[in-house]
């Protein structure tokens, strides 16, 4: 017994002196700097301020306010000048908007959408800035990143929803991008929250208020079209008929996919043949095994009558291109094909993948419609709905874009509409907050989303350069310009004609209707 109790003595003093060495050496290499630094190295996260790498990932998500580009070397140019217009704003004197964009996307036709969003973005908030009215608050910019697909959208809403108050005072979101399930997911906790959120190229009909009477999304406003608006104004240009067209569409869908699908079977009810469904791979930008899927789809063409010439696409734009190359190598080479689509046709512009041969073949026509188009407004041939006046304001802003003070903002290209409609969205952004405090006064947070049914008339509708912006009591454009597109044999966005959801251009004061 004896024994045992010396035995457990000194192992209790080992313990302790152990103990005792571990603590001692920690607040040496503490004292040092080295502990905490070692602490610090496996912890921080931090990519710049604001924003950080989640656990398990390699993308930087959250909200930055300073040069960080996200490492996509496109955006510094125009993100530095982002940083300069909100550097000489005086404190107090402003509110914050926050552009919502995957601006760590990997696909190429991806970027180029977020880097045309960022610029137009901008410009809209240079224009409100250095208005010659010297309107207030001024208007400060910072950029969201939900990650490439959205993922991260929880963190980036918490942090958006934490900058309502203090020195930030963020008023509204704009951008969105792609009509997804996480991106409705970010629009839902947003306006919850209560949060103003303007759409500027989300064209899905469940990413809208007014369905079925309902407002899932208060706060919400759009500037463009409804994929049903936008489907409504194609069939008014192209004549479709049930008994003359095919319908190819994505079997899971997204919101963008299965609206369009939805938008498109109304227009084909009594159609002889069904629908031919494709499954893409769940990450839409990626190629996956599709092809192959739409090599079969053109022999089913093939085997239809002479009168089946019209195809409605209903899917991406990776699936889009790879179906359009598939149709270049169709066997019936004799047969006559139109392939019409919704906006998503713009990204295939200067589309590296897309088979030149395809659309060199004078019996293969692609159309959609697109959100905005550079050339729509050239001439005031519609008469109303927009204005050649309306474009030339956004047009002079772009002839400073090369320098300063208004750029460098890099490569400018405006056929895929992306500019144009950031732009109007921004510009729809600034008539909410300035609307809500006409004193100049920083408005409050709630009274911004209560704008947007009164976003209309002669006087208060936003005269866009895609065309007007005339809200209806849920927020979305009523009979808003859409542009009908082709895409030429060198793969450029030719403008065909200005579409209308209504069959023609809205009246002088644009009022929707009962």
């Amino acid at each position: 017994m004896a024994r045992l109790w010396t035995w457990l003595r000194e192992d209790v003093w080992e313990i302790r002196f152990r103990r005792y060495v571990a603590l001692t050496l920690a607040a040496v290499l503490a004292g040092l700097g080295v502990w905490g630094g070692m602490t610090a190295t496996k912890e921080n996260r931090s990519c710049a301020p604001g924003v950080v790498q989640p656990k398990g990932s390699d993308e930087c998500v959250g909200v930055s306010w300073t040069t960080y580009a996200f490492g996509r070397a496109q955006f510094a140019d125009t993100v530095r000048a982002i940083h300069r217009e909100n550097a000489r704003l005086a404190p107090g004197s402003y509110v914050t908007v926050a552009l919502l964009e995957p601006f760590t996307a990997t696909d190429a036709d991806n970027l180029g959408d977020v880097l045309h969003e960022l610029q137009g973005a901008y410009l809209a908030q240079y224009q409100a800035n250095h208005d010659t009215t010297d309107l207030k608050p001024k208007i400060r910019l910072v950029l969201a990143n939900p990650g490439s697909t959205g993922t991260y959208w929880q963190h980036t809403v918490d942090q958006l929803a934490g900058m309502t108050g203090g020195s930030d005072r963020l008023r509204a979101v704009t951008g969105v991008g792609l009509s997804t399930d996480n991106n409705k997911k970010a629009v839902q906790e947003l306006t919850s929250r209560g949060i103003p959120v303007i759409g500027s190229s989300i064209t899905a009909d469940d990413l809208a208020n007014g369905q079925n009477g309902k407002d899932p999304f208060p706060g919400l406003a759009r500037v463009s079209p409804t994929n049903t608006d936008e489907a409504r104004a194609l069939a008014s240009f192209a004549k479709v008929s049930a008994a003359n067209a095919f319908l190819v569409y994505d079997r899971t869908g997204d919101p963008y996919t299965r609206t369009l699908q939805a938008s498109f079977e109304k227009m084909l009810k009594g159609s002889r043949y069904e629908a031919q469904p494709f499954t893409p791979p769940a990450d839409r930008s990626k190629e996956g095994s599709t092809s192959n899927v739409f090599m079969q789809i053109t022999n089913i063409l093939c085997n239809t009558p002479t009168t089946t010439n019209t195809i409605l696409f209903a899917g991406r734009h990776t699936q889009l291109r790879q179906f359009i190359n598939m149709l270049g190598q169709r066997g019936c080479h004799d047969r006559r094909f139109t392939v019409l689509t919704g906006d998503e046709g713009s990204y295939l512009a200067g589309d590296k993948d897309l088979d030149p041969a395809a659309l060199k073949d004078p019996l293969l026509t692609v159309r959609y419609t697109s959100l905005a188009h550079p050339d729509a407004w050239l001439k005031d041939a519609a008469k109303t709905g927009g204005s050649a006046a309306d474009a030339k304001v956004l047009q002079s802003l772009l002839g400073g874009a090369g320098k300063e003070p208004v750029g460098p903002l890099g490569p400018i290209a405006l056929d895929d509409g992306q500019l144009i409609i950031a732009y109007d969205a921004m510009r729809l952004a600034v008539r909410g907050i300035r609307g809500a405090s006409p004193t100049g006064k920083i408005p409050a947070l709630a009274d911004v989303g209560l704008q947007w049914p009164q976003v209309k008339g002669n006087e208060l509708r936003v005269n866009g350069a895609s065309g007007w912006i005339c809200l209806d009591a849920h927020g979305n454009p009523y009979d808003k310009a859409v542009p009908i597109v082709q895409l030429t044999p060198e793969s450029r966005a030719r403008f065909v004609k200005i579409a209308w959801p209504e069959g023609k251009p809205p009246s002088a004061e644009c009022l929707p209707p009962a």
